[in-house]
């Protein structure tokens, strides 16, 4: 049972990350420390240093071989329950968006479980709780946050190619309207046969206004190839495998200290650069209150919902079955935010969701566990 002492715990987990998002709102709104350009710099250092060695850190002192495998397949088929959901969504609603679809698939599955979920877990249901909560957050990590990371980049890939292909529509129209004979003539032909070569389809002057398929599928690749947070994930996951296995190494200190020097740093830079964005809004709720209830709607009711009726198919019972419904209660994931803000995908949406979701967490988490206790779940 929870107690004031386990709440107290809580608000100690909490209260250092508010700290850090106050810091960073007075640097911009108070004391105007940094530009606006310094602001997306800071940003791009959370983005690209701070959270792959995070990243890194906790994927890579995981055992593999000890995971609950139903818990983890229950987990997964409620993330394809919510994409079933707003595929229907967009299918009907003439309001639908690709950045709808993916801010409201952050908003229904990623979670900040191990700042949140772990101290509240464990004061429910000990270890296990603990265990299950860091087995979710691992998977999240490799799996649903590196999806979120192959979206995105698919869809600025898109957004550059399109751009690309209309400004080479409007150069080579330029050229035809321009007329004229000998080199002008000649410049707009090899200007044609340049874009053939490159697969691109032109007729009469005219440009697509979308780049191929396989095109835009290299250019996600390299992208995700040259983008660190792939990195931390892929090389944790490895390094956890041969570590736990009959080897039993251990890294070398050198490396584990050099890991942990930036590792530490992740979620109080990511919780700085969103008081950093909050500061250069013109209110602290940028997104307005709609949208602020519309997220947390998504967040503790649709999450939770899709996660026991995947559980309970899969056959999970127990404190297994209560766990896996409150870990999906979490608040928002802090690197949805920072992802959402590099790319420029309704960040305001996503900032509200983290700060206001800490708040809310503790009475909605407690309310679930003794819901749960009471109907005997």
């Amino acid at each position: 049972m929870i107690g004031l002492e386990d709440v107290y715990k809580v608000v100690v987990a909490v209260v250092p990350l508010y700290f850090a998002l106050v810091l960073g709102y007075g640097s911009v709104r108070w004391w105007n420390i940094f530009t606006r350009e310094q602001c997306d710099a800071i940003n791009k250092l959370v983005c690209y240093f701070t959270l792959p060695f995070f990243t890194f850190q906790f994927t890579a002192h995981i055992d593999p071989f000890k995971m609950n495998f139903m818990f983890i397949v229950a987990d997964t088929i409620s993330k394809f329950v919510i994409v079933a959901v707003l595929a229907l969504w967009a299918k009907c609603s003439s309001k639908a968006s690709s950045c709808w679809f993916i801010t409201s698939f952050s908003l229904c599955t990623l979670t900040n479980a191990l700042v949140v979920g772990v101290p509240m877990v464990k004061a429910m249901y000990g270890p296990l709780g603990v265990d299950l909560v860091v087995q979710a957050s691992v998977v999240q990590a490799i799996i649903w946050l590196t999806l979120l990371l192959f979206v995105l980049e698919f869809r600025r890939a898109g957004i550059e190619g399109t751009t690309t292909l209309k400004s080479k529509a409007k150069t080579t129209n330029m050229t035809g309207e321009l007329g004229g004979e000998g080199k002008d003539v000649e410049a707009t032909t090899t200007t044609v046969a340049l874009d053939v070569n490159e697969e691109l389809v032109l007729e009469d002057t005219t440009v697509s206004s979308k780049p191929p398929f396989f095109k835009l599928m290299k250019l996600v690749w390299i992208k995700l190839i040259m983008n660190p947070n792939t990195y931390g994930c892929v090389i944790g996951v490895s390094w956890a495998f041969i570590s736990n296995s009959r080897w039993n190494l251990e890294m070398p200190s050198m490396i584990e200290g050099s890991v942990l020097i930036m590792s530490k740093a992740g979620t109080g830079t990511a919780m700085f650069s969103m008081g950093i964005f909050m500061a250069l809004q013109e209110k602290v709720i940028s997104c307005g209150p709609s949208l602020t209830v519309f997220g947390l709607v998504l967040k503790f009711i649709a999450g939770p919902a899709a996660m026991a009726i995947s559980a309970i198919v899969v056959g999970l019972r127990g404190d297994v079955l209560r766990v896996a419904i409150i870990q999906a209660a979490v608040p928002q994931s802090i690197t949805s935010f920072i992802y959402a803000k590099e790319y420029g995908v309704h960040p305001e949406v996503l900032s509200t969701a983290v700060i206001f979701g800490m708040i809310v967490s503790l009475p909605v988490l407690i309310a679930y566990y003794a819901i749960l206790e009471f109907v005997g779940l």
